[in-house]
């Protein structure tokens, strides 16, 4: 039978955390889009300030922007899997979100470039973009502790933390202090945005996030971020295959090979732990799995840039050489596998040994494409032998370490 519904105003009294089938719905699939742009944007940034040389600014400037993306994608995320009415309301307030992110991400080029030239941050529209994502954000966390009296304390605790974090960015804002004293003040502004969370969930009563949901939203960000994988490889060879370019050849297959190969990779080996149903039991290893996908989102962007900086590289617009070029995928790819080595531990608290060896062997293989590129082995080819990275942890994984993983989730 097929129903049709308005969207009429329901009480937010937050959602049954034990509740079957639930998943990502299409409108958080629409948030997530202005995260593509969001992720992309720093991601072009960051490609090239690389290939111009500016290291500290391509650096500082995208740990910020990547860590102000990934945690506003939090704060919706979670948010929603413990309030999602899907009323006209609810709705709405998520639009406002989605203009304050798409504002946000028109700043991120200003502030890279008032990095370069370290005179002092301007951080302005991107702390404009905040402030529209949190004026809807705090509206929704007053509507829940209005209308779940039960879950009160923890949210005018999220309200609290918001407030005064956002207060203490607009006053950084509008101070324009250098570079130093700028990131001083945001190491403690980051304490204050974590901390929210934390004492909320563990100090407060918690909200009824939903393990399974918030697995599956997790993993789509995941997805979106590997995207840039894919961008950086389209780049790449509409260089080479471009008008300007020698045009198809072997080395254009390799490169376009490789550069898919390197994202699949990357996307098997998250997907192999089950995130949600261990959610499910151990719902307070939440925070270092939740906090550790920052730097692993991170991770898959700037393997996206270092992509998009060897198309620089290829076009004779980088300063770098070829063991330079590599290195800005090779350092990504690198801690991309460490990060999902430290979330599998967070997650399951199980040392295998066996990790390390699947680590060693991922060693060996970025060592060897950065030496490759030393010794002037052509950056395609170099690049061809690093794809191999995240395909170690695959071949272990299905030929003896899903033994491991068993053992481990049957500890559970």
């Amino acid at each position: 039978m097929v129903e049709y519904r308005s969207h009429r105003r329901v009480r937010m009294g937050g959602r049954d955390p034990a509740e079957e089938h639930r998943a990502a719905t299409p409108l958080e699939l629409l948030f997530d889009l202005t995260f593509v742009i969001a992720f992309g944007t720093a991601a072009n940034e960051l490609a090239h300030q690389l290939a111009e040389g500016h290291f500290g600014a391509a650096l500082l400037g995208f740990s910020l922007a990547t860590f102000a993306i990934a945690w506003a994608w939090i704060n919706f995320s979670w948010f929603a899997s413990a309030y999602d009415t899907d009323d006209w309301i609810f709705r709405l307030a998520t639009m406002v979100q989605m203009v304050g992110v798409l504002v946000f991400a028109l700043g991120l080029p200003d502030m890279f470039a008032s990095l370069y030239e370290g005179e002092t941050v301007d951080n302005r529209v991107m702390v404009a973009g905040y402030v529209v994502m949190r004026l809807a954000l705090v509206f929704q966390w007053l509507r829940a502790a209005r209308q779940d009296p039960d879950r009160r304390g923890a949210c005018h605790k999220y309200v609290t933390t918001l407030l005064v974090a956002q207060a203490g960015w607009i006053a950084l804002a509008v101070a324009e202090t250098s570079v130093a004293v700028t990131f001083l003040w945001v190491a403690v502004l980051l304490l204050v945005e974590t901390g929210g969370p934390v004492l909320a969930e563990t100090r407060h009563g918690g909200t009824p996030w939903h393990p399974h949901h918030i697995a599956e939203r997790h993993g789509l960000l995941v997805i979106i971020a590997l995207g840039e994988g894919l961008l950086g490889t389209a780049f790449a060879l509409s260089v080479l295959v471009g008008p300007e370019g020698p045009g198809w050849s072997v080395e254009v297959v390799v490169l376009g090979l490789a550069g898919t190969a390197l994202t699949f990779g990357m996307w098997w080996i998250y997907f192999i732990l089950p995130m949600g149903g261990i959610l499910e039991r151990h719902r307070e290893r939440s925070f270092g799995w939740g906090y550790g996908h920052i730097p692993l989102f991170g991770a898959l962007a700037a393997v996206g840039a270092g992509l998009h900086a060897a198309a620089y590289y290829l076009e004779h617009h980088s300063v770098l050489g070829t063991t330079g070029t590599v290195l800005t995928v090779a350092i990504p790819v690198a801690l991309y596998v460490v990060t999902i080595c430290v979330l599998y531990y967070q997650l399951s608290r199980v040392f295998d040994p066996f990790h390390l060896l699947l680590l060693a062997g991922t060693a060996v293989v970025v060592l060897a494409s950065i030496g490759m590129a030393a010794a002037g082995t052509p950056m395609v080819w170099c690049l061809a032998v690093l794809a191999l990275t995240p395909w170690v942890t695959v071949v272990g994984y299905e030929t003896v370490g899903y033994r491991h993983g068993e053992e481990s989730v049957a500890r559970l």
